[in-house]
């Protein structure tokens, strides 16, 4: 029997609203206690990567708005153009994250 498709891993990338709805089914899910091992584990990892990803897109909204709300010395508004870069792209994971670091939640 396979699992329904909602509950299916995504290589494409998903909203920060989408894993944190995940994310909720999966906590359920491992709290309820009747899975099997290896299918906890798997859900416990696709949780930790979801929770990654939701990491990441708040760290690089974060950084967003405290470019929005820079003033320089006379109290005006600063403006630069927005760039994504490696660091702001969810689909690339955290900056500076040890894949084998615990997320902080």
């Amino acid at each position: 029997m396979t699992a329904p498709k909602d509950d299916a891993p995504s290589s494409a990338p998903v909203s920060f609203e989408h894993s944190m709805d995940r994310l909720s089914q999966i906590v359920k899910k491992l709290e309820a206690g009747e899975l099997p091992l290896e299918q906890s584990l798997q859900l416990f990892e696709e949780g930790v990567k979801l929770s990654r990803l939701a990491q990441a897109r708040l760290d690089s909204a974060q950084q967003r708005i405290e470019r929005l709300m820079t003033v320089d010395s006379q109290g005006r508004p600063r403006t630069a153009p927005f760039e994504t870069t490696r660091s702001e792209d969810p689909r690339r994971g955290a900056p500076d994250q040890d894949p084998d670091e615990e997320p902080p939640f």
